[in-house]
């Protein structure tokens, strides 16, 4: 794959399309600091070097970046037959979506997708394990049918059902309520659910800018911004990860609403 044809962070063309003519106003130290922040020229030079990896491999060489290992506990649990929907709690926002696409990539010799944000397509390596999921903009009308289409399908479903990545609150780092999407439509296509708990944290700068954010509701989510410095961070580390038992599909009858449901099985994750 030629270079020039592959998904490369490009600060200076992102501010130009954003701010049209205005982007001439925005200055070199602002373009410096986020140049710096998301590390653009070590993660370009890694994008370069990996362009012929896909799906897998991937992941596989994002590991071998990133230098993380995980300590695998409960891999008894995992199903040998059948389709599933593994959902996991998301304290780091970009080490563990990693991290987990390849162990149960690997596990499942790749037949294994992510319920990700759109923006993740532009990777070539990871585009072929995503169901790209926009919920705003013109994909918008068509998110009930993509999510529809990824649960019919023959493979299991990676989800991080509350969203976003973790906050901290009073000292504990959890998740916000998990949406209830993976619950209704794993009862629709019959798939039991797989709870994983991924043990792991950010910095306690990200978790104050995240609140400060969250308690002026911004629209815009500027945490977001400081993942990629946050997953440079966390190189080097060894995590944990805790794969509990699959929960029959028949579990989720009428006795909770789905919403319920999906708090249910949080618990339980953060029981592991």
């Amino acid at each position: 794959m030629k270079e020039e044809s592959i998904f490369l962070i490009n600060i200076d063309k992102i501010i130009e399309e954003k701010a049209g003519k205005k982007a001439k106003y925005v200055p070199g130290l602002l373009r410096r600091y986020l140049k710096r922040i998301v590390h653009q020229d070590e993660l370009n030079e890694f994008l370069i070097e990996s362009k012929d990896k896909v799906g897998v491999d991937f992941l596989e060489a994002c590991m071998g970046f990133l230098d993380v290992k995980v300590d695998v506990f409960g891999k008894e649990n995992l199903p040998k037959e059948g389709c599933f929907t593994f959902v996991s709690n998301h304290p780091l926002g970009g080490v563990d979506g990693v991290a987990l696409g390849y162990i149960l990539g690997s596990y499942y010799d790749g037949n294994v997708r992510y319920l990700v944000n759109d923006l993740l397509m532009n990777l070539h390596g990871l585009a072929p394990l995503c169901i790209p999921i926009n919920k705003t903009g013109k994909q918008s009308k068509d998110f009930p049918k993509i999510v529809e289409q990824g649960f019919s399908s023959p493979n299991n479903i990676i989800m991080f059902p509350a969203g976003i990545c973790s906050r901290r609150h009073n000292g504990i780092i959890k998740d916000i309520d998990w949406k209830k999407t993976f619950v209704t439509k794993s009862v629709e296509t019959r798939r039991d659910v797989v709870p994983l708990h991924f043990e792991g944290q950010n910095s306690n700068w990200f978790y104050n800018l995240a609140n400060i954010c969250d308690n002026l509701g911004l629209k815009i989510n500027v945490a977001m911004l400081y993942l990629a410095d946050e997953m440079m961070k966390n190189r080097h580390q060894t995590f944990k990860l805790t794969i509990g038992k699959p929960i029959p599909w028949e579990t989720f009858d009428k006795s909770k609403t789905p919403h319920d449901w999906a708090q249910y099985v949080k618990d339980i994750v953060y029981k592991l």
